[in-house]
């Protein structure tokens, strides 16, 4: 007596159709409940305090946009300050492409003395919490006289664990040490292969790092609250928190304010959200 073999995987309609619609769902749902801050946000931007304290809350958008970016530009010196975040995330962007992959370099393709244990060294400052370098990274910047110095924000972090480990990993897997050892032999020195041809090859994690780094210095709040201390010096994320009173915040302008500080990474991440997995995944299997 002969059978029909049954196909592989879930039969139509069967148990494996609910389980896929299931998961579909949860995952719309967690996009919704993420996306509901920036259309808050977006929409608030456009309405008045009073508006927007009303109960309910407006959900879609309203006319006083323009007025509430006036009274943004009245209480602070709104768009000095955004030009501040651009040149500090910009400033540590080269700057931490520029080292880390220099330390990569010499990580992933020198032998030297102590070169495992100093390895260990930079991967286990990524285990302190951020808030135990506060006060020491405030009596070296007022030590260095760069309090209220935009410097202090991009300098020190310039040579980071997590990109020197970016870099290393990502050389290791995708720049053959024989193509360097080729250029040695040809008379090649370090530098000018560390530029010519290990830097080109570099281009996903470059990407990577750099977007990363860009991120976390638009959005640092607390390096700025500890070093800067004039409202003209102000990057965005400070200056936009000495619109919040206990008595008369302006909401509507604070989230025009807002919506204008996330636009830029909004885009960003938009445009390179593929770069950053792919140079993210690129080193994690050799």
């Amino acid at each position: 007596m002969s059978s029909t073999p049954l196909p592989d995987g879930p039969l139509p309609g069967g148990s494996g159709a609910l389980p896929h619609a299931t998961a579909v769902a949860f995952v719309g749902l967690g996009a919704l409940v993420m996306l509901a801050p920036f259309w808050f946000m977006f929409v608030f931007a456009t309405h008045s305090r009073t508006e927007i304290m009303s109960l309910p809350p407006p959900l879609f958008f309203g006319t006083e946009l323009l007025d509430n970016i006036r009274l943004l530009t009245e209480r602070l010196p709104f768009w000095r300050n955004l030009g501040w975040s651009l040149y500090v995330a910009l400033a540590s962007t080269a700057l931490t492409l520029l080292f880390c992959s220099m330390g990569g370099y010499a990580f992933a393709c020198f032998d030297f003395r102590f070169k495992k244990p100093l390895f260990l060294l930079v991967l286990g400052t990524m285990l302190l919490p951020g808030f135990m370098n506060m006060i020491p990274a405030f009596m070296v910047m007022d030590r260095l006289g760069w309090i209220d110095q935009p410097r202090a924000l991009y300098i020190p972090g310039a040579a980071g664990a997590f990109g020197i480990f970016l870099m290393r990993q990502f050389i290791i897997g995708a720049v053959p040490r024989e193509l360097i050892e080729a250029a040695r032999m040809d008379g090649c020195g370090e530098f000018s292969i560390y530029w010519r041809i290990v830097l080109p090859l570099l281009k996903p994690a470059l990407g990577t790092l750099g977007l990363v780094t860009f991120i976390a210095s638009w959005n640092n709040f607390i390096g700025a609250l500890i070093v800067l201390r004039s409202p003209e010096m102000f990057t965005l994320p400070l200056a936009l928190r000495t619109l919040q009173s206990p008595v008369d915040t302006e909401w509507g302008a604070l989230m025009a304010g807002a919506a204008i500080a996330t636009l830029p990474l909004l885009v960003l991440f938009a445009l390179s959200s593929r770069q950053l997995i792919s140079g993210l995944t690129a080193g994690a299997v050799k």
